[in-house]
């Protein structure tokens, strides 16, 4: 059995990794490590994975998957139902399209929150350009507007079907929350849509 290399909340990628095993329902044997402590950039795990970064999927082998979605998709592919990666080319794509949009329009602006306005991370990032970081909150709630007014008239963010898009907003919001950006008032399709995924029992990973 391959293993996991996870990290506890509120690290968010491991967290995908973590509901989408939970909402497909598949064991991975599991160690947990330590970012305060810098486990994962210690030389044991570097010299399996030298980018140092959190999670990873070791295999039999030895070999090593990166990249919260690449791992997704290697259990995807192990096991296909229940799809959560699309069913068809235009619903692969949608699902794909939106998980980049998440990323590219809220992650990183609220990466960028963290990475220098947060006194955790104080002590890695050296310096901090805390005007920078602050310039970009009002990007993180521009982006969750536009989510907002695409959740107007969907369920999910990829249209009628849970999907990783949805867990990949999932954790991204909630890790705004942890940082202190949470939602605006004035996004109430995004906030219901919150509500709903946060009471999945999936969420709970």
């Amino acid at each position: 059995m391959p293993t996991f290399y996870d990290a506890p909340n509120p690290a968010p990628n491991p967290r995908r990794v973590r509901i989408y095993l939970a909402e497909k329902g598949i064991s991975v044997p599991t160690k947990e490590m330590s970012i305060i402590k810098s486990e994962h950039k210690a030389a044991e795990f570097t010299a399996k994975y030298a980018p140092g970064q959190l999670p990873v999927l070791e295999l039999d082998d030895g070999r090593v998957i990166g990249e919260s979605v690449a791992i997704c998709r290697y259990f995807e592919a192990l096991h296909p139902e229940r799809p959560l990666f699309g069913t068809d080319a235009l619903s692969v794509a949608e699902i794909d399209m939106w998980i980049r949009r998440v990323e590219f329009t809220l992650m990183n602006p609220v990466g960028q929150v963290w990475m220098h306005t947060h006194p955790f991370t104080a002590r890695v990032v050296v310096p901090q350009f805390t005007e920078f970081g602050e310039s970009n909150r009002p990007k993180a709630l521009a982006a969750m507007k536009r989510f907002d007014e695409v959740l107007t008239d969907r369920p999910f963010l990829a249209g009628d079907a849970y999907s990783v898009a949805d867990i990949i907003l999932l954790t991204t919001i909630d890790f705004a929350n942890f940082i202190g950006l949470p939602m605006a008032d004035d996004v109430p399709a995004l906030a219901d849509w919150y509500a709903r995924m946060s009471a999945r029992r999936s969420a709970q990973a």
